[in-house]
């Protein structure tokens, strides 16, 4: 059943045999540029490195997962070019079931042009390409995978109807679902809300879906809030270097201010909280352990460069 808030800081024990986590979503070949500032519209900058790396919001938070302690299968789609091999090879490298990863015979695998600039912020545009292809009939196919899960994960990457149909088909099985609404582009349907237990955006998600402005842990707070007037369960804020802002069950909204690191890329941070998040969920961890583990891991995941190659272990975690 759904994994409702815990008493903060309960000791509750981990049992990784059963800390299963599915994720349906995205995978796509980024192609990483670093340059001194990211380009004005109509110019050309000098880059200074470039590199192609395994991403995608979908495939950075399967291995966000695996590598933090749980057991992750993937649904999604890749091309049957060498993209798709290189990624599907990736996650089988990081022991993630892939039964579920269809290959498309018609689109080609996607792909994210990313630049990173000196003060390690980042500009990306992204090709959906076999992404597109995931529709609710592979879901359908793949249920199975979901019946398996202690916590489903879905993301914005993939189209809006085979979104729904994941958060559906979890919340009918009774899964802990975890929806990170990225890219937002507007209010998520009504009907949605009240399909997902833990709703996580970062700052300019929320502002995005709730039309407020999302600068501070206060104002978070307030967008928190309208969230959950328009059904959210939980909230959970990412705001960066200025932490987390948690708005869970009844309880008011909490701040957990994020650990101090030297950033150096922070491309896959967001995806790194959101893994390490649904493996303490599958793992039963009380809350505000969960969030603070996902900050440690998030924290660290700035201070190296990369979408996945910049993911921790659960090992550098615990010891951190």
């Amino acid at each position: 059943m759904s994994v409702s808030p815990q008493t903060k800081g309960a000791d509750v024990p981990v049992n990784q045999a059963s800390a299963r986590v599915a994720v349906v979503g995205s995978l796509n070949m980024d192609l990483v540029a670093r340059a001194p500032r990211l380009p004005q519209p109509g110019e050309t900058l000098a880059g200074r490195t470039f590199a192609q790396v395994p991403g995608g919001k979908g495939g950075n938070q399967a291995v966000a997962a695996a590598r933090l302690g749980a057991q992750v299968a993937m649904i999604g789609c890749v091309g049957g070019d060498a993209n798709g091999a290189q990624l599907r090879a990736g996650l089988e490298a990081e022991r993630i079931d892939c039964a579920a990863l269809e290959i498309s015979t018609s689109a080609p695998t996607g792909v994210a042009l990313i630049i990173v600039d000196d003060g390690s912020q980042n500009s990306i545009v992204i090709v959906a390409g076999s992404n597109g292809e995931v529709t609710p009939a592979t879901i359908a196919r793949h249920e199975a995978v979901l019946a398996a899960a202690e916590v489903v994960v879905c993301q914005l990457e993939t189209p809006p109807d085979s979104v729904h149909a994941a958060l559906a088909a979890a919340r009918r099985l009774g899964k802990t679902v975890v929806l990170n609404p990225a890219p937002a582009v507007g209010p998520l349907p009504a009907a949605w809300l009240a399909l997902v237990d833990y709703l996580i955006p970062n700052e300019l998600e929320a502002a995005t879906l709730t039309g407020l402005p999302v600068r501070t842990p206060d104002e978070a707070a307030a967008a928190a809030a309208a969230l959950r007037r328009a059904g959210a369960r939980n909230v959970i804020i990412t705001l960066g270097a200025q932490g987390v802002l948690a708005a869970l069950g009844d309880a008011a909204p909490a701040h957990f201010a994020a650990p101090r690191v030297a950033a150096v890329d922070t491309t896959a941070a967001g995806d790194t909280f959101i893994g390490g998040f649904a493996a303490q969920l599958a793992q039963r961890a009380a809350l505000d352990v969960a969030i603070r583990f996902a900050q440690r891991a998030a924290a660290l995941s700035v201070t190296r460069a990369g979408a996945q190659p910049s993911i921790p272990s659960r090992a550098e975690v615990d010891a951190s």
